[in-house]
C-alpha cells in the first residue's frame, strides 16, 4: 500500500506573519509535521506544497519532495481541495491508495496518533478520517434577528452532546476520493484529539499555548504519610503539583500510606510497594522530573533511583538522609543556608496553604486578648498539656486560648477536660488554620512549619522545639520575631515565657511583628514553581 501525505504551506499570514517558520523550541514550525510525515508507519511519500523557497528548501534538507505552487494557489480564498488536487495532477492518482492532507498549523500532534488514525481508516473501512477537537458549548444563532439557542435543554458541559471541530492536523482520504472541489468520501470517520494535541496555531496566543505544551516537564513524585509521620508532605505535594503546568503522576508506597490520606484530589495516585517498587516503576519512564518529598532518602535508594531514571532531574525536598547527596537539588525551607552544593535553602522556597495567601498581616492591639496554641498533628512532648495546665491559672481567665488539636495526638480525652473552661477552645482537625490564627494575638507553637505560617501573618509567637531536628529549624529564631525555648524546657521556664508574651506591651509585639513581616513569604509556591517549570535555565544559573 502506498500512501502520500501532502504539506499545503504558503508563505505569509495576516495574523502571524512567517507562521510556519516560527521557531519553536528550537526548530521552524513546520518541521514537525513533516518529521511527523516522515515518522509514520504508512506514509511512503511526502510532498511540500509553497510558493516560499525558504520553506521548500527546509522541507528538502529534512527528506521531503518539494513542490513549487503557482501564485494563483496562494490566494487566502484558495481551498485546501484545489492545493491538493494540484499536486495530484502532477502525480497519477493510480499510484497511490491514500492520501493524508496535513498542515503545519499542528506541532502538537504525535506520530503514533497520526499511525492510529491510518489504522482507524483501514480497518473501519472508512473513506476519510478527519481530525476533530470536541468543542462542546452553550452555542446560539440568529433566526430572523432573534437569538436562540442551539441546544433545547440547559445541563453541565460535560453532559452536552459533542459538538466537533476540525483541526489541522490530518485528513486522511482513499485516492478514489480526491477531487478538485473535495477530499471526502461517503463513509466518513471522526478521529478525537485530545488535550495538547488538538491544538492549532492561528495566532500568538495559540503559539505561546504550543510553546508552553512543547516546554511542559512530565513530572513523577514519591510522597508517604501517615498516623506517625503526619501529612505535611503529602499535603506539600498536592500544593506544588497545582503550581505546574503539567499533571504529575504521584506515587505512593502502598505499605505505609493509603489513597485516602490524600483526600479528594483528580491527580493519578499511584501505589507502589516500597522504594523498591517505585523505583521499578521509574525503570525506563520518561519523566523529566523525579521529586522526593520522603524525609530522609537512603544513598541505595537514590543511586537505584538514579540508574533507573538516567535523564531525570531529582528533586528531594527536606531531605537529611545520606541519599540527598545523590540529588540534582534538595529544596530546604526551614534552613535559610547549606554547604551542600545541591541545596536550595531558605523561607522563599516555603509553600504557605493557600488559604493564607488571602489573609493579611494582624493588626498588633494595645494588649493580648486571644492566644493559638498548636503542637502539631502528634504533640510527642505533650507541650499542649502542658500550656493548658499554665494557662488555666485564673491570672489568665481574661485571655481566650485557642488550641489546636492534631487527630493523631493520643492525649485528645484529657485534652478534653479542659473545655470546661470558659476561655479554652479546644479545636480539632481545622479546615482552615489560617481564619483561626487571625482572631488571635499571639501564638505558642512548636518550630514547624507553622511558624511559616505564623510569621506570614505577623503573630508573635512563643516557638518550642519537640525535639533536636526542630531545633536546627534556623528560620524561626530571635532575628525573625519568635521567642525560642530549646526542646524539653523545663516547665517554669515555658511559664515564664508564656506569662512575658501574653502580657508583652504593644511596642514590644510590633517589633516582633516587624522582624517577622519582613520575609516575603508568600511566594514560596512560585519560587519553586519556577525551579521546576525551568530547570534548564536554573541550573545553568547555579553553575
Amino acid at each position: 500500500m502506498k500512501v502520500l501525505a501532502i504539506i499545503p504551506a504558503c508563505e505569509g499570514s495576516t495574523e502571524l506573519p512567517n507562521k510556519n517558520l516560527r521557531v519553536i523550541k528550537g526548530i521552524p514550525m513546520i518541521c514537525y509535521t513533516i518529521r511527523n510525515a516522515l515518522s509514520s508507519r504508512y506514509i511512503t511519500d511526502v510532498i511540500v506544497s509553497s510558493n516560499s523557497k525558504e520553506l521548500l528548501s527546509l522541507a528538502r534538507q529534512m527528506g521531503a519532495i518539494t513542490r513549487e505552487r503557482c501564485q494563483d494557489l496562494c490566494n487566502p480564498k484558495v481551498s485546501i481541495d484545489k492545493v491538493v488536487w494540484d499536486v495530484f495532477n502532477q502525480l497519477s492518482l493510480d499510484d497511490y491508495d491514500c492520501v493524508v492532507t496535513m498542515q503545519p498549523i499542528s506541532p502538537t500532534l504525535k506520530a503514533e496518533t497520526l499511525d492510529k488514525a491510518f489504522e482507524m481508516l483501514f480497518s473501519q473501512d472508512f473513506d476519510t478520517v478527519i481530525s476533530v477537537r470536541n468543542q462542546a458549548h452553550f452555542y446560539w444563532t440568529m433566526k430572523d434577528d432573534v437569538p436562540v439557542p442551539m441546544q433545547s435543554k440547559r445541563v453541565n458541559r460535560h453532559l452536552l452532546d459533542p459538538f466537533y471541530k476540525e483541526t489541522g492536523a490530518f485528513l486522511i482520504s482513499r485516492s478514489s476520493c480526491i477531487r478538485e472541489d473535495s477530499r471526502i468520501g461517503q463513509k466518513v470517520g471522526l478521529y478525537e484529539l485530545f488535550g495538547d494535541e488538538a491544538i492549532d496555531v492561528y495566532s500568538f496566543g495559540d503559539l505561546k499555548q504550543v510553546e508552553n505544551a512543547m516546554n511542559r516537564q512530565l513530572t513523577a513524585f514519591y510522597v508517604n504519610g501517615n498516623e506517625t509521620i503526619g501529612i505535611g508532605h503529602i499535603t506539600r505535594s498536592l500544593q506544588i503539583a497545582d503550581e505546574m503546568f503539567s499533571k504529575p503522576d504521584i506515587y505512593y508506597d502502598y505499605n505505609r500510606t493509603t489513597a485516602a490520606s490524600f483526600g479528594q484530589t483528580t491527580y493519578n495516585l499511584v501505589p507502589v510497594d516500597g522504594d523498591h517498587g517505585f523505583v521499578e516503576r521509574m525503570r525506563d519512564s520518561n519523566y523529566d522530573i523525579i521529586i522526593n518529598d520522603v524525609l530522609s532518602t537512603e544513598r541505595d535508594f537514590m543511586r537505584s533511583l538514579k540508574d533507573a531514571a538516567p535523564i531525570a532531574k531529582i528533586i528531594n525536598f527536606e531531605d537529611e538522609g545520606e541519599g540527598a547527596s545523590c540529588a540534582d537539588y534538595v529544596i530546604n525551607a526551614l534552613y535559610e543556608n547549606s554547604s551542600e552544593s545541591n541545596a536550595i535553602c531558605g523561607s522563599r522556597y516555603f509553600i504557605i496553604p493557600k488559604q493564607f495567601l488571602i489573609y493579611h498581616e494582624i493588626d498588633i492591639g494595645d494588649c493580648v486578648k486571644n492566644v493559638i496554641v498548636t503542637f502539631g498533628g502528634a504533640d510527642p512532648q505533650n507541650y499542649t498539656e502542658t500550656v493548658l495546665n499554665i494557662i488555666s491559672q485564673p491570672l489568665y481567665k481574661d485571655v481566650h486560648f485557642y488550641v489546636v488539636v492534631g487527630k493523631i495526638n493520643k492525649r485528645i480525652d484529657v485534652i478534653k477536660k479542659y473545655e470546661s473552661f470558659t476561655n479554652v477552645s479546644i479545636l480539632y482537625d481545622i479546615d482552615n488554620m489560617a481564619e483561626i490564627m487571625c482572631r488571635c494575638d499571639v501564638a505558642i507553637s512548636s518550630r514547624g512549619r507553622t511558624c511559616f505560617e505564623l510569621a506570614a501573618l505577623g503573630i508573635p509567637t512563643l516557638s518550642i522545639a519537640q525535639h533536636e531536628r526542630e531545633e536546627r529549624h534556623t528560620f524561626v529564631c530571635e532575628a525573625n520575631g519568635f521567642v525560642i525555648l530549646a526542646p524539653e524546657s523545663d516547665v517554669k521556664v515555658i511559664e515564664n515565657a508564656i506569662h512575658d508574651l501574653v502580657f508583652s506591651d504593644r511596642e514590644n509585639r510590633q517589633e516582633l511583628q516587624n522582624k517577622m513581616i519582613i520575609h516575603d513569604l508568600r511566594s514560596g509556591r512560585r519560587n519553586i514553581a519556577n525551579i521546576l517549570n525551568n530547570l534548564e535555565g536554573y541550573s545553568n544559573e547555579k553553575q
